[in-house]
């Protein structure tokens, strides 16, 4: 089915992310971004409806056979836990209640985990400081695939697969390349969340517990909103190494899309990154962007010069933790 991916390594560079100099010549020029800065009193709201709403919904979906629980797991359920887990991206850079209350962000983000079925918000914050603190570096951000990935998944086929398994390879990469110690939060999130799940299973059966679970597993894998997985950081134009999508599924996204002003500027809420971009206009409209990420994955799959392995990386110097 197909050539096979005629990369063979990753794309080195022996220079620094670029968002910390544009960031630093945006401020410099527009420094009312900085207003930007800060929490999103509407996202705690927003966010804990859809977690009333997928509770209400393991209510609903008690009795149905299982045929009618994957569709709307994965229809429906899947989408608003996909929107879920982007909530928690946006809570961990402390948008919901802002610097000086980590500890709520935090457990917010726990709150917001609930639904998805699965402990992730501890572990989530603990490795994507390291994403953005060292964008492609060498065994230190974890988003990057590993070189078996790379190597293994080269075909249109083995590809697909790959989109399928997403979910698997992204959360158990990176105690793999970059194994960290269990934090309380982390211990605190699971007790959290296997204990809601308990209540919702005595409450009212398996049905509610595979409906949310295979939701989440399934909109990560191969499905629309997983588009963003690929479109943020895979090389399809040589030299850019983050790019941004505009499209309508930012609305169920919390502006992830929005990836080139949210690297430069990871402390603005999602809500407000189309302001970035309208103020410093000279700085994102020349850049590289897509338009589907739909098309994304279909590229992804087809494009013999697309795979695992096109992504940038480079050597880091590992920072003094304060």
């Amino acid at each position: 089915m197909g050539n096979r991916v005629t990369r063979e390594d990753f794309e080195w560079v022996y220079t620094e992310q670029p968002h910390t100099q544009r960031r630093k010549e945006i401020l410099a020029m527009y420094p009312e971004i900085k207003t930007l800065m800060g929490p999103d009193p509407h996202l705690k709201w927003i966010v804990s409806g859809m977690v009333f709403l997928q509770f209400l919904a393991c209510y609903l979906v008690k009795d149905l056979s299982w045929k009618w629980i994957f569709f709307w797991a994965y229809a429906f359920g899947g989408c608003i836990n996909h929107s879920l887990t982007l909530a928690i991206h946006d809570i961990s850079h402390n948008v919901a209640f802002g610097n000086k209350q980590t500890k709520w962000n935090r457990w917010f983000a726990v709150f917001a985990n609930l639904p998805i079925g699965i402990p992730y918000s501890a572990s989530f914050k603990k490795y994507h400081i390291d994403h953005h603190r060292y964008l492609g570096g060498d065994n230190l951000d974890v988003d990057i695939p590993t070189d078996f990935e790379g190597w293994f998944f080269c075909t249109p086929l083995r590809k697909l697969l790959w989109l399928f398994f997403q979910p698997l390879f992204y959360s158990l990469r990176p105690l793999y390349v970059n194994p960290k110690a269990i934090t309380q939060m982390e211990i605190f999130n699971a007790l959290a969340q296997f204990s809601v799940d308990l209540i919702i299973y005595y409450l009212w059966g398996l049905k509610p517990i595979i409906y949310l679970t295979a939701g989440s597993i399934l909109c990560m894998g191969l499905h629309p909103i997983s588009g963003h997985f690929i479109a943020e950081h895979y090389m399809f134009l040589k030299g850019y190494e983050t790019y941004s999508y505009y499209g309508p599924l930012n609305w169920l996204t919390f502006n992830v899309g929005y990836h080139m002003e949210h690297h430069d500027f990871p402390s603005i809420p999602g809500s407000r990154l189309p302001m970035v971009k309208k103020i410093a206009a000279e700085y994102y409209d020349n850049l590289p962007y897509h338009q589907s990420w739909i098309r994304v994955l279909w590229d992804f799959v087809f494009d013999d010069t697309i795979g695992p392995y096109s992504r940038v990386k480079r050597l880091c110097k590992l920072a003094k933790e304060s």
